[in-house]
């Protein structure tokens, strides 16, 4: 076969069995400089199914995906859903419901063009992982620099979902079984339980070899958030404002925390502030926490380390297929995002919390469907962890055995060095928001903004559009946006510290 019809035609992808099984399947390869270090074909992947014969038509892989299309808006949903959506009515009350609105818009819209950059650029070349488009575009400085933003990113995404079941779960505990705050009971102990959670329930899921069977959690979870979703609107309605405060004695102290966080002083169960200032809808406002909104409204749209390997087990992969599974999946977050983030402001205004379900807890710590809400939040960050471990695990596998094949037992210890370094991150760290801070200014706008354009700039021929194109132009502005965001939310975080003040933000 000559090589330029190699090149069009095959697609340098891992294979996630072993080559014996392919016996009778014809197997075509790439140009030696085009096999991205994988001669063997058995990178760390999800694993596919092969062909019935050679007459089928161009597709994204040599061997067709297994996931339905549902499926996999399942798992694009539940990769972009993470622990930032309890923090978007406070990014709502530091904007105003209209700001909030168009950079929720503006931030959704640049997302989804980003995926259309890469699906594009992997389109050309026929590469299934995001580090691979960066060997393509730039060689192994390119591959290195994706695997560790991607390692970074999904690491901080990770280490904050652990973070909510070691300090969520044990509130859950103690209101079911009605125990003594004080008592130092084991199943108490935040740290007892998030190494028990990973054990039985994040490391096997992660242990998979398949993603797409992660679909049947990714449909769960995204259920959970959604009666989440659900409680707030219920509440909205429930809870006047302004509210009296829960002042028992065995929440004194959790109160306390959350209240001196939020900067106000309270005595007795009641506010000792204008409450009618506090309960004014502002549509627009400014203020010293507006410029953590579009970090937070960023990171909550951080998806794209996991679009390609998606894109590999969509069942019949097309690049308008996967762009439909993209745009709806996205569509369906920032609809939950907006709605969460406007009847959580609605009903608290000005008094909201950064972590939503920190403000129920100082009007009734023991309200059942609250209870309901913290399980349900619960079950779904716990969920999404394997998920993103999945694209790590890649990236260390593309950066660390390029040219091995697939092998258990690497799969295995990967995952378990992985789950057991963000456990001791959670245990033993005091306070990592300044890691996430530091780690989100960084990775996300690399991976939103400036790797999908970069890496389109390069690997489309230059015969196909040129530099002066519109497209390249438009990539271009795109990866310059990217660049000032880093630097803008670089300079916030820095300002912050200096000045003493707190990062206000939370990771994806």
């Amino acid at each position: 076969m000559e090589t330029s019809q190699s090149e069009m035609n095959i697609l340098s992808n891992g294979k996630s069995h072993d080559l014996g099984d392919d016996t009778g399947v014809p197997m075509k390869t790439l140009p030696e400089d085009d096999q991205f270090d994988d001669p063997e074909g058995g990178l760390e992947n999800e694993g596919f199914l092969p062909g019935a014969d050679g007459k089928k038509p161009i597709r994204f892989t040599d061997f067709e995906g297994k996931t339905s299309f549902g499926m996999s808006v399942f798992n694009l949903g539940n990769a972009i859903m993470g622990s930032g959506i309890l923090g978007l009515a406070y990014a709502m009350a530091n904007t105003g419901i209209l700001l909030f609105l168009f950079l929720l818009s503006a931030v959704a819209a640049l997302s989804s063009y980003s995926i259309h950059l890469l699906l594009k650029s992997s389109g050309i070349v026929g590469i299934r992982a995001y580090e691979q488009l960066g060997y393509r575009a730039f060689g192994t400085p390119g591959k290195m620099a994706a695997g560790i933003a991607i390692t970074l990113q999904n690491i901080g995404a990770m280490s904050s979902y652990l973070y909510i079941v070691k300090s969520e779960l044990p509130l859950v505990i103690q209101a079911f079984l009605k125990a003594d705050p004080n008592a130092d009971l084991w199943y108490l102990n935040g740290n007892y339980l998030v190494i028990m959670v990973s054990a039985s329930v994040i490391l096997p899921l992660a242990l998979m070899k398949q993603l797409g069977y992660l679909g049947y959690t990714s449909g769960f979870s995204l259920s959970c958030m959604v009666f989440f979703l659900s409680a707030v609107i219920y509440k909205k309605f429930q809870i006047p404002c302004p509210f009296e405060e829960f002042s028992a004695n065995s929440t004194a102290a959790h109160l306390s925390l959350n209240v001196s966080s939020h900067g106000h002083e309270y005595s007795n169960g009641l506010v000792h502030e204008d409450d009618a200032d506090h309960c004014v809808t502002r549509m627009f406002t400014i203020n010293s926490q507006t410029a953590y909104t579009i970090p937070i409204l960023a990171f909550a749209f951080v998806c794209h380390p996991e679009v390609l390997p998606i894109y590999t087990e969509l069942r019949n992969p097309t690049k308008k297929r996967m762009q439909q599974v993209s745009n709806i999946s996205i569509l369906v977050m920032y609809t939950m995002y907006f709605l969460a983030a406007l009847f959580g402001y609605l009903t608290f205004k000005d008094n909201v919390e950064p972590e939503l379900l920190h403000t129920y807890s100082r009007i009734d710590p023991y309200d059942t469907l609250i209870l309901c809400v913290r399980v349900a939040v619960l079950t779904a960050v716990t969920l999404t962890v394997p998920i993103v471990l999945f694209p790590v695990r890649r990236a260390i596998q593309q950066m660390l055995f390029p040219t091995k094949s697939f092998n258990w037992l690497r799969h295995i210890a990967i995952a378990v060095i992985l789950l057991t370094l963000i456990n001791m991150l959670v245990i033993f760290a005091p306070n990592i928001l300044g890691i996430f801070g530091i780690i989100g200014a960084t990775s996300a706008p690399c991976l939103i903004f400036i790797f999908p354009a970069v890496f389109y700039i390069r690997i489309v021929p230059k015969d196909d559009e040129p530099m002066s194109s519109t497209p390249k132009i438009l990539a271009a502005c795109f990866a310059a946006l990217g660049v000032s965001f880093m630097v803008m939310s670089l300079s916030f975080i820095i300002i912050d510290w200096t000045t003493g003040g707190g990062l206000a933000a939370g990771a994806h």
